[in-house]
């Protein structure tokens, strides 16, 4: 590997952590399958190098280092150096890094004489004969390898000269890299900088990387610094993933490196400008195989990323994107979003209008009574920001452009609580619908695991002459906002629909009843799916 590059810039390297620190996220359970799905994601991004576990620490782990994958990354296994008392050759966990079917191995050290004491309970000579014999062990099988001095900067800060002495430890027995850690996330970005500038003059900076934890909401900040400062390996996770509040993200990193000058006409990356654009698909397939909705908020690959809610600088965006927008939406992947609000004006609406589809003409009256629709119906708690759908669905009706497909003449839901055949306490939902499709009446009734459930599987179960349109139509998320106190509170509800193409769309209800709420998203999701689908009537 080499630092430099023709064209004068410097390589850096990034190494991805998502599938070993970022499984140790609260309500993130990697399956051996789910791993290999995030791996090929990674791949096909352009990381240097995926950490794929610990061998050795739990079955699916090991299975994963069972045999060769077919990735192009650095495919890396994690583990401790040997434990004080025994060589490497004797030890378990080494033993386990060196069987496995990986092309580099990644020792955690530690390098604070505390935890050398505390954690470990040896002599600092014991800890920095496990780096170097655990390094010379692996180098010794013709892997390539990294150390990653856990307690790096906080060791540093107590007790300088230990600190260097792992690190050097690690550079001289043979490791590729030697990676400082920001264990406990706590260091702030002027000490980060100070450290790694002080660190190159006993390890070169194209030997060295950074890992930074987030516990202050620096670890991007402090992953720039150390960069500044020599690093040239940076480690991190997709969307930020780890655990407490979790690791520098790359999906903020990588377009920051490629994007913002200081960072793009100094260094390169294995990630292009091609393969950029397909950042916030990726940031978004890893929270649905992780089950979790995506941070709407998150820098350059969330949806409000580039939403524009104010009417002023709505108007400032539609005439010129650079006054609101610090990148271009489309080179992560992402779009332009301009947002229907109680604060929006005409340049709002027209540009939402515009986006969904829909073309009208900025003196069209029928802008001025869709901007009015919304603030009223804003004001009983409705909120179009985040659903789309719904909005197209309202500006269609203003217009007099949405077929009457379905009319839905009354609903029932029983929810019943009663001991089974088995003696188990359980609930159950039933749901039956009265549906008026043209001249035929239909009515359906479903269960369901809970009220909303049985609702949307009874609507959906005959409609009748566009029962085919919604076939592969399905409910992906649910969520529920109170909008005031009490029993009585006004609710909110989203649903998020899908349909088998993978196009996703976003309705909303609002009632004093949850249920009603509910089944208002419902039939707007299904008349949108209709509508978008060219039903006809």
């Amino acid at each position: 590997m080499t630092a430099s590059l023709p064209d004068g810039r410097e390589r850096l390297f990034l190494f991805d952590t998502t599938l070993r620190d970022g499984a140790q996220t609260t309500g993130v359970d990697f399956s051996l399958e789910d791993k290999l799905k995030i791996a090929a994601l990674l791949d096909e991004l352009g990381i240097d190098y995926v950490e794929g576990g610990y061998p050795g620490a739990n079955p699916t782990d090991t299975a994963l280092f069972a045999k060769r994958r077919p990735v192009k990354a650095r495919f890396t296994a994690f583990g401790m150096t040997k434990r004080a008392g025994r060589s490497a050759a004797n030890d378990p966990g080494v033993a386990a890094l060196l069987d496995a079917e990986a092309d580099a191995i990644c020792f955690v050290a530690k390098a604070w004489d505390y935890h050398v004491h505390v954690a470990l309970g040896c002599t600092l000579d014991e800890n920095i004969e496990g780096i170097a014999d655990s390094v010379s062990a692996a180098r010794g099988r013709g892997r390539e390898v990294l150390v990653d001095c856990e307690h790096f900067f906080d060791g540093y800060k107590a007790n300088p000269d230990y600190a260097l002495a792992c690190a050097r430890t690690a550079f001289e027995s043979g490791a590729r890299w030697v990676v400082l850690c920001d264990t406990n996330g706590g260091t702030l970005p002027e000490e980060v900088e100070a450290i790694v500038t002080a660190v190159t003059a006993v390890v070169p900076g194209a030997n060295l990387g950074i890992h930074a934890h987030n516990d202050t909401e620096q670890a991007v900040a402090n992953t720039l610094a150390a960069v500044r400062a020599g690093c040239r390996q940076i480690q991190g996770t997709l969307n930020g993933l780890g655990e407490r509040c979790g690791n520098a993200n790359l999906t903020s990193l990588i377009p920051t490196l490629l994007l913002k000058p200081a960072y793009a006409e100094r260094f390169a990356i294995g990630v292009s400008q091609e393969k950029l654009r397909h950042l916030t698909k990726i940031s978004r397939q890893l929270d649905e195989l992780i089950n979790r909705p995506p941070n709407r908020h998150a820098p350059y690959v969330g949806a409000a990323a580039f939403a524009t809610k104010a009417g002023i600088h709505a108007s400032a965006v539609l005439k010129e994107p650079e006054t609101y927008e610090h990148v271009p939406p489309e080179t992560v992947g992402n779009r332009r979003h301009v947002l229907v609000s109680e604060q929006a004006g005409k340049s709002n609406v027209l540009a939402e209008l515009e986006r969904v589809g829909l073309t009208v003409a900025k003196d069209d009256p029928r802008v001025v009574r869709i901007l009015d629709e919304v603030k009223e119906r804003e004001s009983l708690g409705y909120a179009y920001e985040g659903a789309d759908a719904s909005f197209f669905l309202l500006a269609k009706r203003v217009m007099g452009e949405v077929p009457a497909f379905f009319a839905v003449e009354r609903f029932k839901v029983n929810v019943e609580r009663r001991y089974n055949a088995a003696g188990d306490l359980v609930t159950f939902s039933e749901a039956t619908v009265k549906v008026k499709v043209g001249d035929e009446v239909l009515i359906s009734a479903a269960e369901g695991n809970g009220p909303v459930n049985a609702l949307d599987a009874a609507l959906r179960k005959d409609l009748g002459k566009y029962q085919r349109f919604i076939e592969d139509l399905e409910l992906v998320d649910f969520r529920v906002r109170i909008l005031n106190g009490g029993t009585g509170a006004v609710t909110r509800v989203l649903i998020e629909s899908r349909d088998r193409a993978g196009e996703t769309w976003t309705t909303v209800g609002v009632s004093a009843n949850i249920i009603d709420a509910s089944f208002q998203a419902l039939t707007d999701s299904i008349t949108y799916k209709l509508v978008k689908d060219g039903a006809g009537v």
